[in-house]
């Protein structure tokens, strides 16, 4: 798909149940599968990416397997996007594995890593990307549990995940985040999320000075609005049906446009690359 035929606002009014369908959503998201040619950049590479199943995952998996890396996708129980985004990598002609679990819990993120470097042989690039969010007028509509849940699924999975991988990590290798422009431009509707995507840019640049002498990079990547089954799933339809009006280009972001910048900051032509957060928001700006 072309950026001049990338569909505009308003969006059909939707809402689905968390964490929602790729193929329930209206227009269904553009995840490079028809437009993303490799050119080898991460042949030979390993790759572990949470919530790989759909939206920003999918197009980074999709996009990892096109240059050539065998891909471990972490979900939560999303089944049958999981399975469609593994038939993506497999037509590219790379090695999928789908592990359903809750990467809340530090057991399960011990064995993503363990699975990942036991069936793949290794990891060179974690991908820190599953993310929870809910949308509220009122603090006192957050309930304690909620707020949990959103800093256990956004902050402390990642740092279960990088501790437990950066020892199986060789010189060269990279982990990259997914961090957010709530993390600069925080909605007040976000405000769980919106933190804990202040607290990945913040865990971004100190680990990436922290593992600076093992030769591991550590960056992120700040998406804007992009069209992912979040957005139907965590927000009323009179939002959905406005999504991505606000920036610049005047539209939300398609999953396929942000895999460029992961690609980038896993392959070697990212080598000078660490402790950055490339911002890819249509528009909004990050300073």
């Amino acid at each position: 798909m072309s950026d001049t035929n990338r569909p505009k606002p308003p969006q059909p009014k939707q809402e689905q149940a968390p964490p929602g369908q790729t193929m329930l959503m209206q227009p269904v998201p553009d995840h490079g599968e028809e437009s993303y040619k490799g050119s080898g950049r991460l042949v030979g590479k390993v790759a572990l990416i949470t919530g790989g199943d759909s939206g920003i995952g999918r197009a980074v998996a999709i996009a990892f397997a096109r240059e050539g890396a065998d891909v471990l996708i972490s979900y939560l129980n999303e089944h049958d996007d999981a399975k469609e985004t593994a038939r993506w990598v497999k037509e590219a002609g790379q090695k999928a594995i789908i592990v359903p679990g809750d990467i809340k819990s530090e057991s399960f993120c011990i064995e993503l890593v363990s699975r990942t470097v036991d069936e793949l042989g290794g990891v060179d690039v974690l991908v820190n990307n599953a993310a929870f969010q809910r949308s509220y007028t009122d603090i006192d509509e957050i309930e304690d549990a909620e707020w949990d849940e959103t800093f256990r699924t956004n902050i402390y999975a990642p740092f279960y995940l990088s501790k437990a991988a950066i020892p199986h990590m060789k010189p060269g290798s990279s982990i990259i985040n997914t961090t957010s422009i709530q993390s600069r431009q925080p909605s007040s509707h976000l405000l769980a999320y919106a933190a804990t995507k202040g607290a990945v840019s913040n865990f971004t640049a100190g680990l990436a000075a922290m593992v600076a002498d093992k030769g591991i990079r550590v960056n992120a990547v700040a998406p804007g609005p992009i069209w992912t089954p979040l957005i139907p799933s965590t927000m009323p339809p009179e939002k959905t049906e406005s999504f991505g009006k606000q920036t610049l280009i005047g539209r939300a972001g398609q999953p396929a446009e942000l895999a460029g910048a992961y690609v980038l900051l896993a392959a070697s032509e990212g080598s000078y690359i660490t402790g950055a957060v490339i911002p890819v928001t249509g528009g909004e700006i990050m300073i």
